[in-house]
């Protein structure tokens, strides 16, 4: 099996894009293209659906992804046995438009030789990140365990940095006019999430602030992805949604949706990071300077009771806890 194409079809399974993976490989869309249809005929199956905004694993492709990434990591290893330091530092990040690709995205801006390999797991339950961070799949994986208890020891958890909330809505929108919120503003009106998965960081902390502020927040229907809620939300003059300060969002111009800070406490989500106790990869030091170095959040912030405890000093790597 040629190795060159199993690579190619996971950067195009990890980023959605045939062209995106062809410039991370450093070669055409045809041959990323091609490979993967050799592939295709290897294997005797579709791994791909084309769509109009890229490509979508089907289902076989879905079932032989963990594998692929496998025999990736496998040949990776062997080069770097053979060629220590070769390998590139490899992060994982919920999302390429999440707060935590941002951040990166901008470290990697000011130190442009970074050798640096950003991808997404796809999975929801971040002891599956864990494991990945374990294997020696990735250097690191920017999620939280909300019980820190139950960390293998050869693991740690550190605070990351925290986003502050916006509420995002339509120009239709009781609120759109609004230059500033505060959590007691947001009560009554329907705050639609979708995508909540079950036993992820990201339903805990839902669950949580909606307790706390009396908050009206739901998942309810499918998830076809941000277009999909961006365009329900132009439309709606009840439904607005909470995003990130730092996601990246783009929408057409005449959706003229609008991003509140919410304040009178800024809401925060807190982003952790995870990598290994012993012999993290030495690219990581000057990542987590660098988040280090983030503003920080108003003292009156509210941060939900697992949340990691912002790290004092340059470098530090031990996991703390509220």
């Amino acid at each position: 099996m040629d190795t060159e194409a199993v690579r190619s079809f996971v950067r195009a399974a990890e980023l959605g894009q045939l062209q995106h993976a062809a410039d991370e490989l450093g070669v055409t869309q045809q041959a990323v293209s091609k490979r993967i249809a050799t592939l295709e005929r290897e294997l005797n199956v579709r791994l791909f659906t084309r769509t109009a905004r890229g490509v979508e694993l089907t289902l076989d492709g879905q079932a032989f992804l963990p594998h692929a990434r496998s025999i990736v990591t496998g040949v990776d290893r062997a080069i770097t046995a053979i060629r220590p330091g070769s390998r590139a530092l490899r992060i994982d990040v919920l999302g390429l438009r999440s707060a935590q690709a941002v951040v990166l995205h901008d470290y990697w801006r000011s130190h442009p030789e970074t050798d640096l390999d950003v991808v997404t797991l796809r999975v929801n339950d971040p002891r599956l990140a864990v494991a990945a961070v374990q294997a020696g799949d990735i250097d690191a994986s920017f999620r939280s365990v909300t019980d820190p208890a139950t960390l293998p020891r050869d693991v740690q958890m550190i605070h990351a940095f925290d986003s502050p909330l916006e509420l995002l809505v339509g120009p239709r929108h009781p609120l759109a006019s609004a230059r500033t919120l505060t959590p007691a503003q947001l009560r009554r009106h329907r705050i639609w999430v979708p995508g909540i998965a079950p036993r992820s960081e990201w339903a805990e902390f839902y669950d949580q602030l909606a307790t706390d502020f009396d908050l009206r927040i739901d998942a309810a229907g499918p998830n076809f992805g941000n277009e999909v809620l961006l365009d329900i939300l132009a439309d709606s003059a009840d439904v607005a949604t909470l995003v990130g300060s730092r996601d990246r969002y783009i929408w057409p111009t005449n959706h003229d949706l609008r991003r509140i800070p919410i304040e009178n406490p800024t809401l925060a989500y807190p982003l952790s990071l995870i990598l290994p106790r012993e012999n993290p990869h030495p690219g990581l030091r000057a990542i987590i300077s660098h988040l280090g170095s983030l503003t920080p959040l108003p003292e009156t912030a509210w941060r939900p009771s697992w949340a990691t405890t912002p790290r004092r000093g340059d470098g530090a790597v031990e996991h703390t806890s509220r």
